[in-house]
Parts: structure tokens; sequence; C-alpha cells
């Protein structure tokens, strides 16, 4: 059996994103989207705990054997590894994220030119959003990477954990993770809004209070990035307003109208080559977006961008037929993403 230096060796050799350690399983890479077994024989109960505490010191352990799970960040010369260890059907397993040891620029990601343009912008709110697993911190990343290449700003982000660690350039990056450099993302995002910044960037949105500061930064001056679990655009403001108490609805969609600067809505996608590449649906808000986020439903924002190109807009069906066009992904990869934007 691997011992963890060779499984992480091993790992990314292949190319893999993840590593799954499961009881009654093969040990299993991510590679370009797909689960691969890598091992012809299934873990034991034994051999699936051995490999995950082998993960966690002393320490750890106990406080993993009294909290059940335990989320850490671990780093040696080859790399950084965001990893999981907890319990499935009474059994220990683990999940680790191989992750990249520099951030990626907007040009590597091919990301529409507008994207530039917002991360350019010099205050507001601008949202990365998608499912799980779709990239969003890795192009709010390297958003903050163009700032920091090319301006001279004082940038913070809040992240649980920190994914990518930037080096200071023209700008200034300090990182902050939840947990150890402070204990929430609403204590770290109130701490940011004192330490003179130009941009706040915040991993996720995850209760309403850390929204609404956000907002109210975005409004007042800062710049501010972050991403959103949310499925598509026209669901974002269903998503945003199930966080507020119905009493602070109207302020909630008077501050988003105010600040909001654009939404890039991702699907990471495989292509026919093995790699992966990011289809995107990117709105820019305009006064007409501003009227519908300020009275009406999110649905109406698909017009909004259906009719919006000469301001960067760029709808998912043009991002999936220019991939088409090209053949960097297949017909039935297309269908089944366009399914979700009729």
């Amino acid at each position: 059996m691997l011992d963890r230096k060779q499984l992480l060796e091993h790992a990314k050799t292949c190319g893999a994103t993840d590593i799954h350690i499961c009881a009654g399983a093969p040990i299993i890479f991510r590679v370009a989207g797909e689960l691969v077994p890598i091992t012809k024989e299934n873990l034991t109960a034994e051999q699936s705990r051995e490999i995950s505490l082998e993960l966690l010191t002393e320490g750890q352990r106990s406080t993993f054997e009294n909290k059940l799970d335990y989320d850490l960040m671990l780093a040696d010369k080859g790399g950084r590894y965001r990893v999981n260890v907890g319990y499935f059907n009474g059994e220990v397993g683990a999940t680790i994220r191989i992750l990249p040891t520099a951030p990626r620029t907007i040009k590597e990601l091919l990301l529409p030119d507008i994207v530039g343009d917002l991360a350019r912008r010099t205050k507001g709110l601008v949202l990365i959003t998608g499912s799980t697993s779709q990239g969003k911190t890795t192009t709010m990343t390297a958003m903050i990477d163009e700032i920091n290449t090319t301006c001279k700003k004082h940038i913070i982000t809040i992240e649980d954990p920190i994914e990518y660690v930037h080096t200071n350039k023209m700008g200034v990056v300090r990182q902050r993770e939840v947990g150890r450099d402070t204990q929430t993302f609403y204590s770290g995002l109130r701490a940011a809004l004192r330490q003179d910044p130009n941009i706040i960037a915040i991993g996720e949105m995850r209760d309403y209070e850390t929204i609404k500061i956000a907002l109210t930064a975005a409004e007042t001056g800062v710049l501010v990035f972050s991403t959103l679990h949310v499925i598509s655009i026209d669901k974002i403001l269903e998503r945003l307003l199930s966080y507020a108490p119905a009493s602070d609805e109207g302020q909630l969609r008077f501050l988003l109208a105010e600040s909001l600067q654009g939404i890039i809505h991702q699907e990471l996608l495989p292509t026919v080559n093995g790699q992966r590449r990011v289809a995107c649906e990117i709105l820019v808000v305009t006064s007409a977006a501003k009227n519908i986020l300020r009275r009406k439903g999110g649905f109406f924002l698909r017009s909004v961008i259906e009719t919006g190109k000469k301001h960067g807009m760029v709808t998912m069906q043009d991002s999936i037929n220019a991939f088409l066009e090209k053949n960097i992904i297949s017909e039935g990869i297309a269908e089944s993403v366009l399914a979700n934007y009729k």
C-alpha cells in the first residue's frame, strides 16, 4: 500500500484534483472530472482508517474522535492539500484536494475579457457563482492576481481554508484563514473594514450578516469579491433573499442594486482531450438590471444578459456554442449543461 508521500506524488503525476480514501472501495483519484480507481483491491476498514489518520497529528486525531470530522491544510515541498477526514457509515475515510501551487491568470484560464474589466472596477460587489467544484475560487484568485500584478492596491482575503498563496507584486495581499487568523467570515470582514482595504475577497457568503456587511462595504467604496453557491444567475435573488428575514428584503434589494457590479457564473466542463474548461455566463449590472434587482424576480435577469452583449455580457448558450464550434466539448456535454438554462 502507498504511504502518504507516495500517494500524493502519484496523484499529482496522474493530474488528479482529488483523492478519495474509502473503506470497501479502491483508492480513487478524480482526473479530468472523472473518478478513476488506482488500486485493484478494495480498502479494508482498517486500511482506510490507517491512511486517513496518518494525515493527522496526535492532537488532531483526538479532536477528530470528539467531533467526528476534521478539516486541515497540509503543505510540503511538493505542494499544498486541503484535507477532510470523517466517518462514513461508521468507518473512517478521507478526501484530499490537491491545490495548485500558484494562482492561474485570467489569460491562462481563457476567461472572457469582461472578467478582467470587472477585476479592475474600483468599488462594488463582484460575485462568482456556480455549484460545488466549478472553479469559482480559481477564478476569484485569478482576478485578485490581476489586481496584484497591475495595481498598487491593498487586498485582504478571508478564506476557509486558504487555497492559493499570493505573493506581493505591485499590490499587497494579506490572507486570513477562518479558524486560524479570524473566528468567522463575519468577524474577519468586520475587521477588514478597519484595515484600510482597497479590495476584500470573501471565500464564500454563508450567512445574512456577512452578506449585509459585504454589500455595505461595496456600497461605501471598497471592491468586494465573493463566491456563492447557486445553480444559475436567475436564481441569485432567490438565493440571497433566502438568507434575509422578510422585514429586510427591501433593504437587501436596495443594497444589491446599488453595489452589485457583475456576476460570473461558471460551469467547469470536461473537454474532448481530457482537460477541463470553464464555460461562463456573465451579467454586467446596468440600469435595467438595477431595476430588476430592486423590484422584480431574478428570472428577468435572463433577458438582460441576452440583450447585453454590447456591455460585455455572455450567455451560457453563447459560451457553449463557442466550445462546440472549436470541438472543445462534446454534443452530449453541451446538451446536459444547456438543459439547465432554458
